[in-house]
């Protein structure tokens, strides 16, 4: 984080940059729920400015916004500072964030639109959300250290634009990326240094490339209130890393895509852009559906590789019923909805779709059920916490650049 050295002089918002007090808030703007789990509906609005002030006051008593050196002294200053002052200064920091386009400000009105307006409100923008997909992913990539960033290369052979593979003589079809140098060395071993040089057909070389492939990424996320039960928030790192993958694939690799499922007591795609205000709920944990929706996601895209990637803490425990009700059941694994959601399983593998699952808990039904899912569609199963979650995703995401999936 950059930090801000101050003078005798100090600034109406105390020289904060604005991407500085995003970062200090990223927590606060991939809020899970965790926080307010306990408290009565409409109790407390999470989305509310006077929530975001709360945030803002809270990093800046934390003292993580200010240089080491005058950290001391501008805690001082805010300790000293009249409420009247320091509702001023929250104020001009949340126009600051609006007026740099990471926030934008809106009104409620009562029901029905007549009435009292309701509290003000803000919502994260675009750009906010892409700020968090990258600052996590440069994170996370500085803790992976030195990773190269390309498209996703097989063991197949073709020629392209970038060499990485021995020259080979031309075929119809290939693309004209010509070794100059082993075209000419053909030649002249077969000619010997006489001019005019001539060519022939077996003479030229092309360079070879790795082949590059396009892969369509189903993420499924699993939001069922067990993401937040147990002392622990699961959901904000779990919404870290999809923002992250996002991130990586839409400036690094332009030709995959990736889409975002939410699994709970059904499913539902999410756009990325609005993952920022997901929160957990309802309780079960519909994994069935979600693997149908992913599927029908993935028929959609014309890549060569399709992939789901599941983030999830929790067995499957519910099932849609063919009249449409949901049956649920959250004690073991009950026999009716694993044998459904195993009949998805080999839907994917029959289509060819890899399931790589990320657990974030190492309870004996999941394992057990994961275990299922991983030598069915010959995919991955990794046990991991929230805090290397994003990590292994992002190494298994990259290490898979270099293998062809069959």
């Amino acid at each position: 984080m950059r930090r801000i050295k101050y003078g005798k002089y100090v600034p109406e918002d105390l020289g904060i940059d604005a991407t500085d007090l995003m970062k200090a808030l990223s927590d606060f703007f991939l809020k899970s729920g965790f926080d307010g789990q306990y408290q009565q509906p409409g109790e407390f609005d999470p989305d509310s400015l006077e929530a975001l002030k709360q945030a803002i006051e809270q990093a800046l008593r934390s003292g993580d916004l200010f240089e080491e050196a005058q950290r001391q002294e501008m805690l001082e200053q805010l300790d000293s500072m009249p409420r009247e002052e320091m509702e001023e200064l929250l104020e001009r920091l949340i126009k600051k964030l609006m007026d740099e386009g990471f926030l934008n400000a809106e009104e409620q009105q009562g029901p029905g639109g007549t009435g009292q307006p309701t509290e003000p409100r803000f919502e994260v923008t675009g750009k906010s959300v892409d700020f968090l997909g990258f600052n996590t992913l440069k994170d996370l990539m500085g803790s992976l250290g030195r990773s190269s960033f390309g498209a996703h290369d097989t063991r197949d052979m073709a020629t392209g634009v970038e060499s990485s593979g021995a020259s080979k003589p031309y075929e119809f079809g290939d693309t004209l990326n010509i070794d100059v140098a082993q075209t000419l060395f053909s030649a002249l071993q077969r000619e010997g240094l006489s001019l005019p040089l001539n060519l022939e057909y077996s003479d030229v070389h092309v360079h070879q490339s790795e082949y590059q492939s396009s892969c369509a990424t189903v993420l499924m996320l699993d939001c069922s209130h067990s993401m937040i039960l147990y002392g622990e928030d699961r959901f904000t790192p779990a919404k870290r890393v999809a923002l992250a993958l996002a991130h990586l694939i839409r400036t690094q690799y332009p030709g995959d895509s990736l889409r975002l499922v939410l699994f709970h007591d059904s499913a539902e795609e999410m756009k990325v852009s609005e993952l920022a205000r997901v929160q957990v709920g309802p309780y079960y944990t519909n994994t069935r559906d979600g693997l149908i929706l992913a599927q029908r996601l993935l028929k959609a895209e014309k890549k060569d590789m399709k992939q789901i990637v599941m983030i999830t803490d929790g067995k499957p425990s519910a099932l849609t019923l063919d009249d449409g009700r949901i049956y649920k059941n959250a004690f073991g694994l009950d026999p009716l909805v694993i044998s459904r959601t195993l009949e998805e399983v080999n839907r994917c593998k029959r289509a060819g779709i890899l399931i790589n699952t990320f657990m974030l808990a190492s309870d004996y039904a999941l394992i057990s059920f994961v275990q299922k899912v991983t030598e069915m569609c010959k995919g991955k199963a990794y046990f991991t916490t929230p805090y290397t979650l994003g990590q292994y995703l992002l190494m298994d995401f990259m290490n898979r650049k270099r293998k062809t999936i069959h």
